[in-house]
């Protein structure tokens, strides 16, 4: 099998070329590998089910260890398809503490960061409007 990233590439069922094509897809393509699926009140807000996660998004964990809690994305890691979140860390065996890198299908968005306009741009017009009054809201505590 060839190692790069096939822009001709359809589809497959063997689960090896699905490994491949997501260990070798580019940047812009394992952005749409970090979709999080909105919580019920987003979903009846706005016309999607799940949304690429941004840094500054308020999230919830669905499964696993850290099951129910929720907390600020600190940090997105394309590269290897993770998040982290604020609060959730493990203690190492010397004392020092390590953020946790969680997978983003056992997340819920709970908030949304609307402070970039392109992202308004998929979620609808609404959003745009909202992104516009948190916009001037923060200027005001600026001045």
């Amino acid at each position: 099998m060839k190692k790069e990233f096939s822009k001709h590439w359809k589809s497959s069922k063997q689960p090896r070329k699905q490994r491949k094509y997501l260990a070798n897809a580019p940047l812009h393509i394992k952005k749409k590998f970090i979709s999080v699926n909105l919580s019920r009140e987003l979903r009846k807000k706005y016309p999607k089910r799940n949304i690429p996660v941004k840094k500054g998004d308020v999230v919830k964990v669905m499964r696993g260890k850290f099951k129910k809690k929720q907390g600020k994305v600190i940090e997105v890691k394309l590269k290897l398809s993770k998040i982290i979140i604020e609060g959730i860390q493990v203690k190492k065996q010397d004392g020092s503490k390590v953020n946790v890198r969680l997978q983003p299908s056992n997340l819920q968005l709970i908030e949304l960061n609307l402070e970039d306009r392109k992202r308004g741009r998929v979620l609808g017009k609404k959003i745009e409007e909202e992104s516009k009054q948190i916009k001037e809201e923060i200027k005001g505590e600026k001045k």
